[in-house]
């Protein structure tokens, strides 16, 4: 059946993994953290510092810090003894792309720990190069930047269509669906959101797809009727005349008002935790839009430390340790747990764009 968990091809040997690696975004703690670390991310994408300075705003609206590194912090408190309880008793190591822990730093951490094999697991539920490649090539460069004692690091296959992923998410749009009054509620319309990526960079990976799927799957959890919800984008950067995937949350806002919907729930499933692209690019800019044209709004949270999305997690740590049965909900294949050569290309011009901050 659509929709229910599906088991794929069990693995026939006990892996020898002895830590995991946990790899973010990263982001600013601090005021005067904030333009470095923007720095980081635009690294070798010729953005201008008036950008800069207008993204910093961003952080500054909420103090001058994400809460991005904390969320990570409470994600690996729950992870630990979840796993514990299949039997994984390993250290769990924590290194960002773009600040404090920084992956080469992490990578140095373990390497003089002794760490022979760690198995990776990136904080990104899609396939894109930003989301995937990207970080696999930031693993290799922290490697690199080690040397040759550094070990071997495999990472966790993508687990858009994982079904803890699905349940986390559909309890969190359920829970906002009913913040609404009686009678929106069998009428609202919900959007769900994922950060837009260039157009080039979508032609190239499966991105749109699987977003669509997680969409689609989490609104069949629920019972929503295909007509009530759309995948749309936010938090768009780089230059205007290049294509960006769209429609845009804002412009979807609008659009809706001007069929008549009444009230819109926007569900976040391409983050896992309200750090400030969710918190400012929805809770602020788009809510804004909905009131101005007098619409209800509710955001969903993000799975962020979800028992299920927690457990999800873990089973898909205890597949590549312990061996067993690997599940996934839909249609779309499952990705297989070593990434080939050539996935996620950027199809950009020296990888230059992704996405800008977090």
């Amino acid at each position: 059946m659509v929709g229910l968990p599906k088991t794929l091809e069990e693995h026939s040997a006990v892996t020898s993994y002895d830590a995991i690696l946990v790899v973010g975004f990263g982001g600013p703690e601090k005021p005067d953290d904030v333009l470095p670390f923007l720095e980081n991310v635009t690294r070798g994408r010729n953005i201008p510092r008036e950008r800069l300075l207008e993204v910093a705003e961003h952080y500054h609206h909420f103090g001058g810090a994400s809460p991005i590194n904390a969320q990570v912090r409470e994600l690996i408190a729950a992870l630990q003894p979840v796993l514990a309880t299949k039997g994984i008793d390993v250290p769990i190591y924590w290194g960002n792309r773009n600040w404090h822990p920084m992956l080469p730093d992490t990578m140095r951490e373990l390497t003089a720990a002794g760490i022979k094999r760690p198995l990776a697991l990136v904080l990104a539920a899609y396939s894109s190069y930003s989301s995937c490649r990207q970080y696999l090539e930031n693993i290799e460069a922290a490697r690199q930047a080690v040397g040759p004692t550094a070990p071997p690091v495999e990472k966790v296959r993508s687990y858009f269509n994982d079904p803890g992923f699905i349940s986390a998410n559909a309890f969190q749009l359920r829970t906002a669906i009913y913040r609404l009054s009686t009678p929106m509620r069998d009428v609202c319309h919900v959007a769900f959101t994922a950060h837009s990526i260039p157009q080039r960079m979508a032609d190239h990976c499966e991105y749109a797809n699987q977003l669509y799927e997680t969409a689609r799957l989490v609104a069949e959890r629920i019972g929503l009727p295909a007509h009530r919800w759309k995948l749309v984008y936010q938090s768009r950067s780089g230059r205007p005349q290049d294509p960006w995937l769209e429609p845009d949350i804002c412009d979807h806002i609008g659009n809706l008002h001007s069929q008549g919907v009444p009230a819109v729930v926007v569900a976040p499933i391409g983050f896992l935790s309200d750090h400030v692209e969710v918190l400012y690019d929805l809770d602020d800019e788009a809510k804004h839009k909905a009131e101005e044209l007098q619409m209800h709004f509710n955001r969903a949270k993000t799975v962020g430390t979800h028992p299920d999305f927690v457990d999800g997690l873990a089973s898909l740590i205890e597949a590549r340790f312990q061996g067993g049965p690997r599940l996934a909900c839909g249609l779309l294949p499952t990705l297989p747990d070593a990434c080939p050569a050539n996935c996620c290309p950027s199809g950009m011009p020296s990888h230059a764009a992704g996405r800008p901050a977090s």
